[in-house]
């Protein structure tokens, strides 16, 4: 769909008022985890994110909101969500998740803000093409995540650019969760589909809530049947995504088709 001049003018100035705020943000950042010793890197993350996102959803006039299914949130956890549109990136700053760190792709440090901010508060950056060195990196991050008792934030389907509209689930979060015996805190973006997919960097008007679903418990879990487990989680957004977006199972789930 052609986007309007009206979404032309929001997109503009929503990247133009994030990207400010985040210039901005960095030397706050940089001198809360200076004068703390580093020890404030939780409350910049549940506190500090949230407020660069909500700016652009008053921009972009979307109204974002959190439902949680289980209360309190489950810490430590490996939090997952779907991932189909450039929406994506602010909701998940605006969970404010208790003592989390992002997966995010190498790429995202080509921008000096976020490799700045993401160096500094230990984000995981890893090369999503090298499945090997992923793991690797992931695994050198075990070490400080279990002492500190650190939650993990990750999308299993990689990219928002994916054919169908639930994607093929990757199995890196779900071997994070087996190796450091975490629960899976399934995360559904509502809306996000609706108002802005895929590749796109405009959006529409409209309604975004965040449903944080019951943990699953992968204390049983084993390698051999590591995919059948992911095909049952992945089912669960389908199921949502259906509901969400007024389409059959089969539709949403079918990822031989591109949106």
């Amino acid at each position: 769909m052609k986007p309007t001049p009206e979404q032309w003018v929001r997109t503009v100035l929503s990247m133009i008022v994030f990207f400010t705020l985040l210039l901005l943000v960095t030397p706050l950042v940089l001198f809360l985890l200076l004068i703390s010793l580093g020890r404030l890197t939780n409350f910049i993350i549940e506190k500090v994110a949230p407020l660069l996102a909500y700016p652009v959803f008053f921009i972009l006039g979307i109204q974002f909101s959190i439902e949680k299914h289980i209360r309190p949130l489950p810490s430590p956890a490996v939090y997952i969500s779907n991932h189909s549109s450039t929406l994506d990136l602010f909701c998940i700053l605006a969970l404010g998740l208790p003592r989390a760190r992002f997966i995010a792709k190498w790429e995202l440090q080509y921008n000096p803000l976020f490799f700045i901010l993401g160096r500094l508060t230990g984000q995981v950056f890893i090369k999503r093409q090298n499945s090997e060195e992923a793991v690797q990196t992931l695994q050198k991050a075990y070490t400080r995540v279990r002492k500190q008792q650190l939650s993990i934030f990750a999308a299993p389907e990689g990219s928002r650019k994916h054919p169908g509209i639930i994607g093929e689930f990757k199995k890196g979060p779900f071997r994070t969760a087996m190796d450091l015996g975490y629960p899976i805190v399934p995360i559904y973006f509502e809306g996000n589909q609706a108002l802005s997919n895929g590749g796109s960097l405009f959006t529409r008007k409209g309604t975004i809530k965040a449903h944080i679903h019951p943990p699953i418990d992968t204390s049983g879990w084993t390698l051999e049947e590591l995919e059948e487990r992911i095909a049952e989680v992945r089912s669960k957004y389908i199921s949502w995504a259906a509901e969400d977006l007024k389409l059959p199972e089969e539709t949403v789930g079918d990822t031989s088709k591109q949106r």
